[in-house]
């Protein structure tokens, strides 16, 4: 059963710590006169846009100590639709002086929270702002007048967006499947995209951000500053144009997802965190948690899916690694534990970033935490996340067993697993968790999000920077895009996985770590974008189907063929290597036919030689219509 997640336990913690931590922070700046309490609400008021409300609190600085204006000085906002349905409780955040992201400012009386709505009308909210030990995270403490219980209502229109912007179709949500579905337009969602570099947001341009590991020096996006275009956001200046560039350069190419971690202090590139110092747990930085959100806005209105990645598999304890390095690591939250640190942190992006329409929480690269640590994490967004966002954890491959085993169904509130395999192991392995999550209750939303091996991964295209092939150490690398569409990409969907995200390993160019041109995997996107305009352009009903290698004579779910079926209306069968293939129809009456798709070239169904098919019978598909010893997807429709 799923252990509860009790609060109270976090002023033991608390105790401790406020005796440990310095004694005060250095100021700086005079102090200034609280705010009024007026409340403003802007943004565009219609559905699953950014409504940001602000209230003029009481002043403070990011480095406050009594009262912390993180942990003892709390804002929760309830926003309520007018029908009574949806009510969702909010956590509100200290915003310095309401435009940090330009100013740079670290004081002020701004403390806002946001909401993504999701009906027009009338929406009505209401403000609690209590002070005290711990009110943010408990929620409780002494009223603060004349904040707390201040009201009042705003009106909603509909959204007036279209194509990829994530607010033309509404929040995605788990939905009880193996698919993310949209709020609004109740369509599903599949993802590709990038998973490196997971030092995405160590960028010069962004506030307090340094570079600890000379061989990890800061990003300057540079490659990508061509794809800026006029109108984009930039901060201070003009700051910001080569990664604004980036994910304009990711959604051209027709891909939808980007990852990267938010806390990597101790990993491998030391040189993410959104703390005021990179040991300093209890204070954040107000600007450039605001440029992150000035990035992730863009993101989303640009389709890209956010995969927050919130720790490194270095921070996240030390159960790997006491003989290394005996005794907690320091850049541990709480030592791994669900603890102060670690639900400040949470609660923290939470409120900043929760309101985004389209993201997941990963709650840790490689993670070694005990099982009872994963399930209090899992709790903690279930419980305080007003949107239920996907929640996923990531594994060594050796040890998904071990992780995975000990959260299915009613073991955790987990809703996905982010998974790392062989690259050509990505269709046994995603069936398998598919299979898992469901036989156990809990239908996991399913995703292959790193390509082993770790020095290779997914290796960028022949040719450029020279690459042809070997690694940076003369070694064969021994696969290339081809391979990855093949048995990575369409080996995951076929498996009923809800997408990828590419890993550059860190042996090849623009690896994991130093990755600054996302066009080195130019082709791999637009075999990404292939895939995923078929499933969306053929309207493929995937809440529907599930994998069905049986009836391809494919038991053993190699890497032969693949078939992902809705049985007895349509069937997509996958041939990684051509041919043809037999498909097992004994079990549903009716007529069927057979077209074609390139997965290499993407374009209009193509007509087959098999004319039509008949139920009740083993038939043969025929062979593709040209390039026979290519891959091809035939579709068979009732």
């Amino acid at each position: 059963m799923i252990a509860p997640f009790r609060f109270s336990a976090l002023l033991v913690f608390f105790a401790s710590l406020n005796g440990a931590q310095p004694d005060a922070f250095p100021q700086g700046q005079p102090r200034q006169p609280d705010g009024d309490a007026e409340i403003q609400i802007t943004g565009e008021l219609r559905t699953w846009h950014k409504i940001t409300l602000d209230l003029a609190g009481p002043f403070a600085t990011e480095r406050d100590r009594s009262p912390n204006p993180f942990t003892d000085l709390g804002l929760d906002v309830t926003f309520t639709h007018e029908s009574g349905s949806p009510t969702y409780l909010v956590p509100g955040y200290f915003a310095a002086d309401g435009r940090a992201a330009e100013s740079g400012a670290t004081a002020g009386t701004v403390w806002r929270a946001h909401l993504s709505p999701d009906r027009p009308g009338v929406w009505k909210y209401r403000v609690s702002f209590r002070r005290g030990p711990q009110a943010a995270l408990l929620r409780e403490g002494e009223p603060v007048a004349p904040y707390h219980g201040r009201s009042g209502r705003f009106t909603i229109a509909p959204s007036d967006k279209t194509g990829r912007d994530f607010r033309a179709h509404g929040r995605l949500s788990p939905t009880g499947g193996h698919y993310l579905h949209h709020r609004g337009s109740g369509q599903p969602f599949l993802k590709a995209g990038a998973d490196a570099p997971e030092t995405l947001l160590a960028y010069a341009d962004f506030d307090d951000t340094i570079a600890l590991k000379p061989n990890v020096p800061l990003k300057t996006w540079a490659p990508h500053r061509q794809d800026w275009r006029e109108g984009d956001p930039t901060w201070r200046g003009g700051r910001g144009k080569g990664l604004i560039g980036a994910l304009n350069y990711l959604a051209a190419k027709g891909v939808n997802a980007v990852s990267f971690l938010t806390y990597n202090a101790a990993g491998d590139g030391d040189n993410v965190w959104p703390f005021v110092t990179r040991d300093e747990k209890f204070h954040y930085d107000c600007s450039k948690l605001d440029q992150w959100g000035t990035v992730f806005d863009h993101a989303q209105h640009l389709g890209l899916f956010l995969h927050f990645k919130l720790q490194e598999n270095e921070s996240d304890d030390d159960r790997l690694r006491g003989v290394e390095r005996p005794g907690l690591v320091p850049e541990s939250l709480d030592g791994g534990a669900q603890g102060p640190e670690r639900s400040l942190y949470f609660r923290e992006l939470i409120a900043r970033f929760g309101y985004l329409l389209a993201l997941n929480w990963n709650l840790g690269e490689e993670n070694t935490q005990s099982p009872e640590e994963q399930r209090a994490m899992a709790r903690f967004f279930h419980d305080q996340d007003p949107y239920r966002h996907l929640v996923v954890i990531h594994s060594f491959p050796n040890q998904q067993d071990k992780v995975y085993e000990a959260l299915l169904g009613s073991q955790s509130l987990l809703t996905g697993a982010s998974a790392q395999n062989s690259w050509k192991a990505a269709h046994r392995q995603t069936l398998k968790w598919v299979r898992a999550s469901a036989a156990a209750g809990r239908p996991w939303v399913v995703c292959n999000d790193e390509q082993n091996p770790a020095n290779h991964g997914v290796p960028p295209d022949r040719g450029y920077q020279g690459y042809a092939g070997k690694d940076r150490e003369g070694r064969d690398v021994g696969h290339d895009e081809h391979d990855i569409r093949k048995l990575t990409l369409w080996g995951t969907l076929l498996a009923g996985g809800a997408g990828v995200e590419y890993y550059f390993g860190y042996l090849l160019p623009e690896n994991d770590l130093l990755a600054e041109d996302f066009r080195s995997r130019d082709h791999s996107w637009d075999y990404c974008r292939i895939a995923l305009d078929f499933f969306r352009d053929h309207r493929i009903p995937l809440a529907a189907m599930r994998n069905a290698d049986e009836l391809v004579g494919n038991p053993e779910h190699d890497n032969s063929r693949y078939c992902f079926a809705q049985p007895g209306k349509l069937y997509l069968v996958y041939l990684p290597s051509g041919g043809t293939a037999r498909l097992d129809l004994t079990a549903v009456a009716g007529e069927y036919t057979v077209s074609w798709f390139n997965p290499r070239a993407g374009g209009h169904l193509q007509q087959s030689t098999v004319t039509s098919l008949t139920g009740g019978t083993l038939v043969s598909l025929g062979p593709p219509p040209v390039d026979t010893d290519q891959d091809w997807l035939a579709v068979v429709r009732r």
